[in-house]
């Protein structure tokens, strides 16, 4: 028997299990027996995939695949984008998976470290989105996809609303090497408002108890922004977007970053840079956004998914949203790292640790956090062949005859919210990787792809560096009162500055004592509600508590309401 034979085979013996378990009825799977299904469907050793999203979460099935009998299902190997619930590690808990590659942890990231101290399970790699992706089509191809979806009919086709995302990649992935396909749906439908996952991939359908999870992950209340992220924005604007003329972009979704959406309309509105910067977007649909768009800065935006509170919005701008005919969004993930990293001239990020040749990791001490999509986007792709006026600009500084260069921001406060320098001699990631046995250290962007980073105060132009010993002046030039910064004379700062490697606010003509939040479009939640014209909803935390009479605990989303 060959081994596709073999393949079609056992898939066949997987779902006439699950047929003997439930009995006759078409794809439609009962909730209350999802465990079950899980238990005939699954072998010990499988390959599976969970999602697991940046934003919207299979949460029902994880649920589900945490409560399996270990003795029935066991020594999984657990691919996945992002490990956001409990239950992502609970599998590992209870030893029903042993093995894990991924893309992101965030909120599990210090529970993923003690699992890997404690030998509970072995990380194979930490990947971006779209490295996974592609390894899933090739070498981590799932056995078992348990996917999420809005909608689906009874023939399994699937409707994903805007929030698409992963889905596609992972079934197509499995669909098509003999994998079995299980989603999650919030409703079972006659009828879908378009097809955006073929029923023929879908093998079984599970509609669950309560919609499916979803985080609105790209959202920030202005009212937390402060004047020193607004500082640094407008540094970006005067030092990045307006010299490079910076059209198309991608960026992070830290309070600096959300300062640059809202200070588009007014601060680079003033220096005429409408129609010249920041017109074209690959980003979830960030509620900071809205108004640089009724300012008619904005011409199109293409989403990696959607944002919870932003689905009328969305389908109110066609002209800028990928918009189908049902009226709703249609997002890609995989097609949103692609544009990110080939169809965009500048990344902007954040990060927690920088090192002396600008080396960034998100990896601390007691965490494996992993990278999600900015080691794709926060890099120079060497396969780009089209030319645009900011692609030149920044391949002529850097010295090369041949090529242009993509522009990798990095921006980071000198220290960290909890006061620990972002700079440092040394990458805990270093630590991390022997402690994980990892061959190298989880480094997020290298450093030879990095253009700029801007501080609070200041911006080192690496692509004017001509040495690592330069590049390492530059960055301790704007470390600030850290001892990364101060390791360097103030003489050597002021050489640097004469030379164009390094601007301090006074040498962008920014006055610092201006840079406040005045500058901003939207001061708080609720004037980007106004400014969509009612059409942006807030989702709950983001809004204020209502109190006993009716009113609530202050008009303003400021910065002391740090639980909105």
């Amino acid at each position: 028997m060959s081994d596709a034979s073999r393949n079609e085979a056992n898939r066949a013996s997987r779902l006439a299990r699950a047929a003997m378990v439930r009995g006759a009825g078409g794809k439609i799977w009962p909730a209350a027996s999802a465990t079950s299904l899980l238990e005939a469907i699954i072998e010990p050793g499988d390959r599976v995939a969970i999602e697991g999203d940046n934003q919207k979460q299979a949460d029902f099935l994880a649920f589900a695949l945490a409560n399996v009998d270990p003795a029935r299902v066991h020594d999984l190997h657990m691919v996945q984008s992002v490990l956001a619930l409990p239950e992502h590690l609970a599998v590992f808990e209870r030893g029903i998976a042993n093995r894990l590659d991924f893309a992101y942890a965030g909120p599990q990231s210090r529970k993923l470290a003690d699992l890997v101290a404690a030998k509970a399970l072995k990380i194979g790699a930490i990947h971006t989105y779209l490295e996974l992706y592609a390894r899933m089509l090739v070498d981590l191809t799932p056995r078992v996809a348990l996917i999420v979806a809005d909608k689906a009919d009874r023939d399994g086709n699937l409707y994903t609303g805007p929030n698409t995302e992963d889905t596609p990649t992972i079934a197509e992935a499995a669909a098509f090497r003999g994998g079995i396909v299980v989603a999650q749906v919030n409703e079972i439908v006659d009828r879908l408002p378009r097809v955006d996952v073929p029923g023929d991939w879908v093998d079984v359908v599970v509609p669950s108890p309560r919609p499916y999870l979803i985080d609105p992950l790209f959202t920030r209340d202005p009212g937390k922004i402060r004047n020193e992220n607004v500082l640094m924005a407008m540094m970006a604007i005067a030092a990045v977007y307006e010299p490079y003329e910076v059209r198309r972009l991608n960026h992070g979704i830290g309070y600096a970053t959300a300062a640059i959406e809202l200070i588009l309309p007014t601060f680079a509105a003033q220096r005429g840079l409408k129609g010249k910067v920041a017109s074209h977007f690959v980003l979830n649909p960030h509620p900071t956004l809205i108004p640089a768009i009724e300012a008619g800065f904005v011409d199109g935006i293409y989403c990696f998914g959607s944002e919870v509170g932003m689905e009328h919005y969305v389908s109110s701008r066609a002209d800028i949203f990928p918009v189908g005919a049902d009226g709703n969004l249609r997002s890609n993930r995989a097609l949103a790292q692609v544009a990110g990293q080939y169809a965009c001239d500048l990344f902007v990020g954040g990060t927690l640790q920088i090192d002396p040749q600008g080396n960034s990791s998100t990896a601390t001490k007691g965490r494996i956090t992993g990278f999600g999509g900015a080691p794709n986007m926060g890099s120079d792709p060497h396969g780009r062949r089209h030319d645009t006026p900011t692609w030149l600009r920044a391949g002529k500084e850097a010295g090369a005859s041949m090529r242009g260069r993509k522009l990798v921001v990095q921006m980071v406060q000198t220290r960290q919210p909890n006061g620990t320098p972002s700079f440092v001699e040394r990458l805990d990631a270093f630590d991390l990787a022997a402690d994980a046995g990892f061959v190298l250290p989880p480094v997020m962007i290298y450093g030879d792809d990095v253009t700029h980073v801007i501080t609070e105060r200041g911006v080192a132009n690496l692509l004017r560096c001509r040495s690592p010993q330069e590049r390492e002046a530059a960055l301790r030039a704007v470390a600030g009162d850290t001892d990364f910064g101060r390791r360097q004379s103030p003489e050597t700062a002021d050489d640097l500055r004469r030379r164009g490697i390094v601007a301090f606010p006074a040498d962008l003509g920014i006055e610092v004592e201006t840079a406040t939040r005045d500058w901003l479009a939207a001061k708080n939640i609720d004037d980007l509600v106004t400014a969509s014209s009612g059409l942006y909803v807030p989702p709950e935390k983001f809004r204020p508590p209502m109190v006993a009479h009716g009113g609530t605990t202050g008009g303003n989303h400021d910065s002391e309401h740090a639980n909105f």
